[in-house]
């Protein structure tokens, strides 16, 4: 922290060094017919050389801008207003303009009036920004559902992120770490408690190196309006898919308190057919396996927090989440063996009753202070995470064929706990008019506890029962400088992450640790072509870190015939990624095209192994390369004020190369992903939205993924000026989220087919107290 300090005082010496002479423009905006001021305006000072600087009013709808002598235009933007534009102006003292009246936006179609909006994906150069208050689809259900949303972006079905068709991705909330993004548990968080969720494909030094596909960021709801303010949302669905949301916030000048309460109840109805065919010594037996399994989970969440307004400088933030999931699942497998003629010979019934409560807390604080030097700024942030969770499963079974009485009794528990500590500094500084100096310094510490044991039939299974440790403290520190030459903008960066993990068990079975440092150069190269286009070359230097469950060689017995386990021995891999992306608009039409390379050392893949008793165990290995390359597309096209068509379409090919106990995993394939969405409004009457999003059969090291589609629709109706809005969504409209995977081996054939849950249907109602749709959808740009 001293070498921070340091640097610090150092950087705010260069104020002094790089000040010219600046003169204040000052302004109001008001709405024209009311003549209340605007708050959160976009205005955009641009001088005659084409430097654009841009501002957001403050409460009291003000502006300012601190710029040198010269001629200037100022642009005023924002939501359901026409855009307002102060012609050339000299400045050459200090000047207060009079007010601004921004008019709203109307426009007349069939003589219904449409209020122009913001777009639900908007296209950045260096992220995708998905505003999910614009989403029918996602309405009373959760992150997953968000994300299923989100152009690039893919969950399967077992609640895996990926980006681009790559599972390599890391998943922060609020900009920070969270075990919440791990294991599914995105499924906990509402989406009624989301704001908006950001995705970079090739993130600058300022973000942490961790991800190789990219990072997803996902925003939670924070107030941004005065005064008193709230939203009730109750939802129901066929099957289960019950929820109740309250949101209640006021902010005056000094505090700005916000709160998120909620509670979820779904039940999910799941299948799993499997077959096998094992050859050993010529001999061909089959297995027939079928599973049919109920989850319900009840899951209660708050997030409480506030804002207090030391003064105009100094910003100090509180929060607190709590998650609580009462996660249980019942599930049905049969075992039915054929032997060499064929004939059925043996069957095996098995009953699984799973039960796990889970606890998520997370305490974050965080200090803001900003300068009299514009866009000068230093953030702190501290979070502090705590979570446990009981596993506990108990497992019945018999053998029906031939038929045997004794029933076996398995039960196993796996007591997890783990704290987590993340302490976060980043420095702004411009220097000069078109430059700017990041610096931050950053630590992750993690402890995280498994007490794992079983007990057959009375009796504790030694070879099934241990204590693990998992520690990993990683620590990290980044510099990078930015600056515009006229047309072309660059931004080059470097950081540095120190990792210290340690994995053992209490049996001293094994124990590994893991030291290393790394450097991770970025590079980002922006040149505007025309005003509405800009081209983008960028290039960043990622790490994938095993997670804990890939690196604990002990798993779950819910099913001993396929077994998963992790690899203590799991070293990092590392992705070398280039873009260059293109950003178009042409006035009703966008376009986003990208093309993207990334080559990938120590590649790791899951390996499926047969054992002696045709027992099939899946494991993580190192391999050697991976090498991706691909092109990606997203556009919009808006024909009518009531029409808005979205396609995002990414092909890549791939190839990856490795060997592991003399067996090589060499592979190279090509696929596609795609997805449609399209958007009617009719204000006063209907909204609806369609999506469809498709996946290209895929080819793995070992195992083929077969094509899979789905598609989802909703409706919406507002009702009393906009203060109510009934949703009805139905998702998986054809039934088609299937998962069927083949893998054919010399001695052994394993065909699947996972559906993990059937077509549904939910009703949505969300009342909104002191404020309409559009004013709760008015959210400043910094946040």
């Amino acid at each position: 922290m001293k070498q921070l300090f340091l640097l610090i005082i150092l950087f705010l010496g260069f104020e002094g060094m790089t000040q010219t002479n600046e003169f204040t423009l000052k302004g109001k905006v008001v709405d024209s017919k009311t003549k209340q001021s605007l708050p959160y305006v976009t205005v955009i000072l641009q001088s005659s050389n084409q430097d654009k600087r841009t501002v957001s009013s403050d409460k009291n709808g003000m502006y300012v801008f601190k710029s040198p002598p010269g001629n200037y235009q100022l642009r005023i933007e924002f939501m359901s207003y026409k855009p307002s534009v102060v012609n050339t102006f000299s400045l050459q003292k200090d000047l207060v303009l009079k007010d601004v009246l921004l008019e709203e936006e109307i426009n007349q179609l069939n003589e219904v009036n449409v209020v122009a909006e913001k777009s639900a994906v908007e296209l950045k150069l260096d992220k995708k920004v998905f505003n999910v208050g614009k989403d029918i689809l996602s309405k009373g259900g959760s992150a997953n559902d968000i994300l299923n949303n989100v152009p690039s972006v893919n969950v399967d079905i077992a609640g895996v992120v990926s980006l681009r068709g790559n599972n390599g991705v890391t998943v922060l909330i609020n900009g920070k770490p969270s075990m919440l993004t791990a294991n599914n548990g995105l499924s906990q968080i509402s989406a009624a408690n989301i704001e908006k969720v950001e995705v970079i494909t090739n993130p600058s030094a300022a973000y942490e190196a961790q991800g190789s596909a990219g990072i997803i960021n996902i925003v939670l709801k924070k107030n941004s309006m005065q005064g008193f303010n709230g939203s009730l949302q109750v939802g129901v669905g066929n099957p289960a898919n019950h929820n109740l949301n309250a949101n209640v916030s006021y902010k005056t000048e000094k505090v700005n308190l916000f709160s998120n309460i909620g509670y979820r109840y779904i039940d999910v109805y799941a299948s799993n057919r499997q077959f096998q065919q094992n050859t050993n010594n010529n001999v061909v037996t089959t297995l027939h396996q079928y599973d049919d399994n109920k989850r319900n989970n009840s899951i209660y969440n708050i997030y409480i927090g506030g804002d207090y307004y030391i003064n105009a400088k100094n910003t100090l933030t509180g929060s607190y989440y709590h998650d609580r999931n009462n996660n249980n699942y019942k599930t049905a497998y049969t075992y039915r063996y054929s032997n060499a003629a064929q004939t059925t010979d043996s069957i095996i019934n098995r009953f699984e009753n799973y039960k796990e409560p889970k606890n998520y807390n997370a305490l974050e604080l965080n200090y803001v202070k900003t300068f009299d030097k514009k866009d000068k700024k230093w953030t702190t942030s501290l979070q502090y995470d705590f979570w446990n969770d009981d596993e506990n499963q108990y497992i019945d079974q018999q053998k029906t064929l031939p038929y045997e009485p004794e029933v076996s009794n398995l039960y196993t528990r796996d007591i997890e706990s783990s704290n987590d500590i993340f302490i976060k500094s980043d420095f702004v500084n411009p220097i000069g008019e078109n430059s700017k100096i990041e610096m931050g310094i950053r630590s992750d510490l993690r402890a995280l506890r498994s007490d794992y044991y079983t007990i057959l039939d009375e009796v504790l299974q030694d070879q099934f029962t241990n204590k693990l440790k998992y520690d990993e403290n990683l620590y990290s520190a980044y510099f990078q400088f930015g600056s515009k030459i006229k047309k072309f903008n660059y931004l080059v960066g470097l950081r540095t992450e120190l990792s210290d993990i340690k994995i053992a068990d209490t049996k001293n079975t094994f124990s590994n640790t893991k030291n290393y440092i790394n450097l991770f150069p970025t590079l980002h190269l922006v040149y505007n072509l025309t005003e509405k286009t800009d081209l983008q070359l960028s290039y960043s230097k990622r790490i994938n870190r095993p997670r804990f469950w890939q690196l604990n060689p002990f798993s779950g017995l819910s099913d001993l015939r396929n077994l998963t386990v992790g690899n203590p021995d799991l070293n990092p891999m590392f992705t070398n990624s280039f873009e260059l992306t293109l950003l178009a608009k042409r006035g009703k039409f966008s376009i986003n095209p990208s093309v993207y390379y990334q080559h990938t050392t120590n590649f790791f893949e899951y390996i499926l192994q047969r054992t002696a008793e045709n027992y099939f165990v899946t494991t993580p290995v190192n391999l050697d390369t991976e090498d991706r390359y691909g092109v990606e597309v997203s556009s919009t096209y808006s024909p009518a004020n009531w029409l808005r068509l979205s396609l995002d379409f990414n092909y890549y090919k791939f190839k990856q190369q490795g060997t592991y106990e003399t067996v090589v995993y060499d592979v190279e394939d090509q696929t596609w992903l795609s997805n449609f969405r399209s958007v009617v409004k009719f204000p006063k009457i209907i909204s609806g939205e369609f999506s469809f999003k498709y996946r290209g059969k895929n080819q793995g090291v070992q195992s083929l993924t077969e094509a899979q589609y789905t598609a989802n629709i909703g409706l919406n109706r507002d009702f009393f000026n906009d203060k109510m809005s009934v949703t009805l969504n139905v998702n998986n409209l054809f039934n088609s989220q299937i998962t069927k995977q083949v893998v054919n081996a010399p001695l052994y054939y394993l065909e699947s087919e996972f559906r993990a849950q059937g077509r549904y249907i939910r009703l949505t109602v969300i009342y909104r107290f002191n404020r309409k749709k559009n004013e709760a959808d008015r959210l400043p740009d910094s946040m």
